[in-house]
């Protein structure tokens, strides 16, 4: 995993009181796939505040490899999270000066010995200064075909200020990707006014092998250039969405696993049937995690 640690800062009770929570994309993703058994290592910039060290230790603690992180006096980043009536999140975040964004070409010079698939994406692929040694080595990876790169855009559009150039960065991105993992809303602000499968077939187009689409309750769809497959949502008792859609892709990489398609290859071979159940471990992965407040994916013994 390459990207952010952040601290999500949650409502807490009736007394307008917040509780701070370990969070961010990259890092709610790596904390998933290390509860279902991957053997994962994680590309960050720890503060080393006393936030800071509650990230990395909310890793190190759930198995994340932190032997390439990087430690940084400046501070963690904050994401003041609401929560609507039906669990819907929305963030408010805090990144000036803080520790994430200021990677240098050494930090990134390699990746960790054995690694197989380089995931990336959301804040940490467009917030400068860092973003351009993100893509650097993502073309890098990429080019060299040695593994399968992975990207959610988990875009944040307050953030960006500048939407053109973000779009333009996000397409340049996703041409040095073999899987793209989006939700339908990333999709709207990246293609506006296409339909989902439309918005897929065309970043199928910029090269990407597996198109793979979150669409709330309506479920999840997935296209490679010759099969798709839709999946319909799972019911449950939603009590927040937070860190939903990084449980999902957390699922997504260890079905592609368990499948022997984490080469840029094998995604090409994967028939419809497989689509479906890949789409099938990362919905319940998700569903999960919305039955619980918080990024708190669910480990593989709680799986059904």
């Amino acid at each position: 995993m390459l990207g952010e640690a952040v601290v999500d800062l949650a409502p807490a009770g009736r007394d307008g009181l917040f509780a701070a929570h370990p969070g961010g994309s990259p890092l709610n993703v790596a904390v998933g796939l290390a509860r279902l058994g991957r053997r994962t290592a994680m590309l960050a910039r720890f503060s080393r505040t006393a936030l800071g060290r509650r990230l990395r230790d909310h890793a190190a603690t759930n198995g994340v490899d932190l032997d390439a992180a990087v430690y940084d006096d400046r501070p963690a980043t904050l994401a003041v999270v609401s929560v609507g009536d039906t669990g819907a999140a929305d963030y408010d975040f805090h990144l000036d000066g803080t520790a994430d964004w200021h990677w240098t070409p050494e930090e990134l010079a390699t990746l960790p010995a054995g690694t197989r698939v380089l995931h990336t994406g959301s804040l940490a692929a467009l917030l400068p200064p860092g973003a351009d040694l993100v893509a650097d080595l993502l073309a890098r990876e990429y080019a060299a075909g040695r593994v399968l790169v992975s990207l959610d855009p988990n875009v944040r559009p307050a953030m960006l200020a500048d939407p053109v150039a973000a779009r333009r960065r996000l397409l340049a991105l996703a041409r040095h990707a073999h899987l793209v993992k989006a939700s339908d809303e990333d999709l709207a602000w990246l293609f506006p006014g296409e339909p989902v499968p439309t918005a897929a077939r065309r970043l199928g187009e910029e090269g990407v092998r597996l198109v793979v689409v979150t669409r709330g309750a309506a479920g999840s769809y997935a296209r490679t250039a010759t099969v798709e497959a839709h999946h319909p949502a799972r019911r449950v008792t939603v009590v927040d969405t937070v860190g939903a859609g990084d449980a999902f892709t957390a699922g997504l990489l260890d079905a592609l696993a368990s499948a022997g398609a984490v080469t840029p290859g094998a995604l090409d071979g994967l028939t419809a049937g497989q689509l479906t159940a890949v789409l099938d471990r990362a919905t319940t992965v998700a569903a999960l995690t919305c039955t619980r407040a918080g990024a708190d994916p669910p480990h593989r013994d709680d799986l059904p």
